[in-house]
Formats: C-alpha cells, sequence, structure tokens
C-alpha cells in the first residue's frame, strides 16, 4: 500500500494497484495514517499532481490526421537521462500514477526500462499505444506496464474518422496480443459525431478482442486538429444532450466491463440532473483536473498542466519547483476555482471545474465555461 498525506487527509492506493482512494482524517487514522502538522495546520496551496503524463517520444509514423502532439516519423526522442531524473522529481513528490505516451512510445527500445525505472520509484506506469510496430517481441517487453490502452476509435470508417486512415486491423492486432501476454488492455475511444453513433459495436468488439477497459475521450480542438474540421467532428447539440444515458445504457448493457470517462466529457453530464457531485466523485469521475492533482509533462521537458495545454517555465526535471506558484498553473487554477455563470450555479460546479478549457480556449479564445457544454449553450442562447 502507498499512502499520501493531504491536508484533508490521505490519497492511498491499494495492494493490488487497482484503486487510488482518497480518505479523510478518521478512515485514514483506521489504517494507521497520521498527517502530523499537515493536519495540524492544513495548507491552502496547491498540492503536487496525483497522476503525470510524460511524453517520451514525439517521433511516430502513423501520421493520424488529428495527432494533438503533431508527431511526425523524425520527431524528437528526449534522452533517457532526461525522463529518468524526471522520474526522480515524480518520485520526491509522491506522484502515484505516470501515462507513459508520445507520439508512439514503443517506437523507443528503452520502454521497458523506463517502466522499470518508474516502478522502482513506487510509481504506477501505464501506456498509450496506437499498436503500429507492436510486434509480439515488443509486446513481451511491456509486461511491467499495468495496463496498455490501444487506441481503438471503431472499426472501418469509425477509425478512418478520427485518424485519416483505416488502421483497425493494426489496433485489433495489437489488443490480442496484448492480452495473450497476460498484459491488461483498455482501449482509449475518441468521441465524434460519427464513432460516436457506432460506440456500443465498438465496446462489444474491444471487449471480444479481450480488452477489459472503454476510455472514452472528448475530441479536442489542439495540434492538427484545431481547425475549422474541428467544429464539422465535435459531437452534435443532440449527442450531447443524450450522453448521460448513453453512458447508463453502456454500464448496463456490458456489466463486466469497466469504464472511465474523459475529464472533457464531464460538462457534458449536467444536463443530468438526477447526477449529484457525490456521485461522480464516488466513482472517480472528475472533470478538469489540470495543475492541480493532473500534470504533464512535456515533449520539451517543460511542465503544462495537462498533455493539450501551453507549457509553464517549470522543468519535469524539477516538478516541485515552483508548481504552487507558476503563473501559467495558476491561471487554470483560479479559472476553475470561480467560475462565470452559468457555471457557478451548477450542481456539478464542485467536479466539472467549469469544463474543458481547451475547447474554451479554441472557441472563445479565453479559460472561460466550456461553450459546448449543455448547460452553458442554454444560458447564452
Amino acid at each position: 500500500m502507498k499512502a499520501r498525506i493531504e491536508p484533508w487527509g490521505a490519497w492511498v492506493r491499494s495492494e493490488d494497484a487497482r484503486a487510488l482512494v482518497a480518505l479523510d482524517h478518521e478512515a485514514s487514522r483506521a489504517l494507521g495514517i497520521e498527517g502530523g502538522r499537515l493536519w495540524e495546520t492544513p495548507s491552502t496551496g496547491a498540492r503536487p499532481p496525483v497522476e503525470v503524463h510524460l511524453a517520451v517520444t514525439a517521433r511516430c509514423h502513423a501520421g493520424c490526421s488529428d495527432c494533438y502532439l503533431d508527431a511526425r516519423p523524425d520527431g524528437v526522442v528526449p534522452e533517457q537521462g532526461t525522463l529518468i531524473r524526471a522520474l526522480d522529481a515524480m518520485k520526491e513528490e509522491g506522484v502515484f500514477t505516470v501515462a507513459f505516451g508520445g507520439g508512439e512510445p514503443i517506437t523507443r527500445p528503452d520502454l521497458d526500462a523506463l517502466a522499470e525505472a518508474a516502478r522502482e520509484r513506487g510509481i504506477l506506469p501505464v501506456l498509450t499505444t496506437s499498436g503500429f510496430g507492436l510486434s509480439p517481441s515488443v509486446a513481451s517487453r511491456l509486461r511491467s506496464f499495468a495496463q496498455v490502452n490501444v487506441s481503438f476509435d471503431g472499426v472501418g470508417a469509425n477509425y478512418t474518422e478520427v485518424r485519416g486512415f483505416d488502421g483497425t486491423h493494426v489496433a485489433e492486432r495489437a489488443i490480442t496480443r496484448l492480452v495473450d501476454e497476460g498484459i491488461r488492455v483498455g482501449v482509449n475511444v475518441v468521441l465524434t459525431r460519427v464513432t460516436l453513433s457506432a460506440l456500443k459495436e465498438t465496446v462489444a468488439r474491444a471487449l471480444e478482442l479481450g480488452a477489459v477497459e472503454v476510455q472514452l475521450l472528448r475530441y479536442k480542438p489542439e495540434g492538427r486538429a484545431a481547425s475549422l474540421d474541428y467544429l464539422t467532428k465535435r459531437l452534435s447539440s443532440e449527442q450531447v444532450e443524450t450522453f448521460p444515458t448513453l453512458l447508463r445504457e453502456l454500464v448496463s448493457e456490458f456489466p463486466n466491463a469497466s469504464f472511465r470517462v474523459d475529464c472533457a466529457l464531464v460538462p457534458f453530464l449536467s444536463s443530468d440532473t438526477a447526477l449529484t457531485t457525490t456521485m461522480l466523485t464516488r466513482f472517480g469521475i472528475f472533470g478538469c483536473e489540470a495543475g492541480e492533482s493532473l500534470a504533464a509533462v512535456r515533449i520539451d521537458g517543460k511542465v503544462a498542466p495537462c498533455s493539450f495545454a501551453e507549457p509553464t517555465t517549470l522543468s519535469g526535471e524539477a516538478l516541485s519547483s515552483g508548481y504552487g506558484a507558476d503563473p501559467v498553473l495558476s491561471r487554470w487554477r483560479a479559472a476553475k476555482a470561480d467560475p462565470a455563470e452559468p457555471c457557478a450555479s451548477c450542481h456539478l460546479r464542485s467536479v466539472c471545474k467549469g469544463g474543458c478549457k481547451i475547447v474554451s480556449r479554441f472557441i472563445d479564445r479565453e479559460h472561460g465555461p466550456d461553450p459546448e457544454c449543455p448547460r452553458v449553450r442554454h444560458y447564452r442562447s
């Protein structure tokens, strides 16, 4: 069991590493955890992140039309030493999970060594891959990862809608090879106007191949996707309104699968008045945690609020240096802590925190309320 003391109690990771739980003072003490001075005089400042997204390469041969990083075959590849020092910094701050991304991470021959380095520091490594280049020998080197997620946006035309080409067979082969190695596999499904309509079929196929978790991701206007095409690919207002119903149907129809909801999708739940912040937090559904419990270390080594956001001046090798005072991170936190209407009076405000700032920056040119949230849309109209 790994624990990190917080002013309100403690974060605790279970022994099987399947759950990260937030406990109050009383529950923490029941496990023998004492907070000492931090509980006696709680700090109101920003705390270190719980999860860090670490870009380990900008190299990728897939050429996805909407890549948020604009990864290329000749992309930058950080030195191993630089990444190890970033892991050292995460250890010092008590980070629980590091998500390796890119680019295509499996293009790195030392990926297994990096995963082992994370585990040696008490950090749980997870990985996202397109599956391109995932041979049986590569799959066998990924056993140190707690989970590997394969990008799987659907079959045929649905995959093409997001990636610009049909790589269905590549993703399906990757899932099968990882399952054969005994690795826990999830799938990342990017939701667009086209892929949402076939979501149940996509989920059924992924589970048939052996995946055990489905991560639903909102299509975001960043990198190659930051164009007018975004407006035609994003979910329609009708699809947004019915998203909570669809989510309930998925959980009901696929009881053996785990479902995770991208933080950027949380504002779409505001149309469901039956949902409460207590219900969402109980099941680990949170809105924007960028610059708070979530941080990203970009390909240039700079810390950012999330993988899609602008960089700060902080280095990933010195994560604790200025994390609480950096002006970029502070601006993100302020926008979420004191949102404008209609977010201020929303029943999900404390969880949603105003929605996705990447979308509001693209549509409204400011860190304001999420313009695609049904509540915001109705308010403005």
